[in-house]
């Protein structure tokens, strides 16, 4: 099963978000080779969200990784929301 893991952000998101990227980007490091975490980026024109596209049998390691995040801990994500995705083509398409 895939999902998706949804951030609204503040308005100057792109400023503050320096003093926390490190660690933001070791978390989704670790995510990503634990073989959680398949994507994720800022969305483009205008940056005003993110999506991080997490692979398990449930949506607890992307609940997980968005409490454990130091953008939403320190108030860079306004909101932040899972929803499970049905995915049917691509690798590791979970449903045909």
């Amino acid at each position: 099963m895939h999902c998706i893991l949804f951030y609204d952000i503040v308005d100057d998101y792109i400023e503050r978000r320096a003093a926390f990227r490190s660690e933001h980007l070791a978390l989704a490091k670790q995510a990503y080779e634990r073989g959680d975490l398949v994507m994720g980026g800022a969305l483009a024109d205008p940056v005003d969200g993110v999506v991080i596209v997490f692979r398990g049998p449930t949506i607890d390691a992307a609940e997980a990784f968005a409490k454990a995040d130091p953008y939403v801990k320190n108030g860079l994500v306004k909101s932040w929301r899972v929803r499970k995705w049905t995915t049917v083509i691509g690798e590791g398409a979970s449903a045909l």
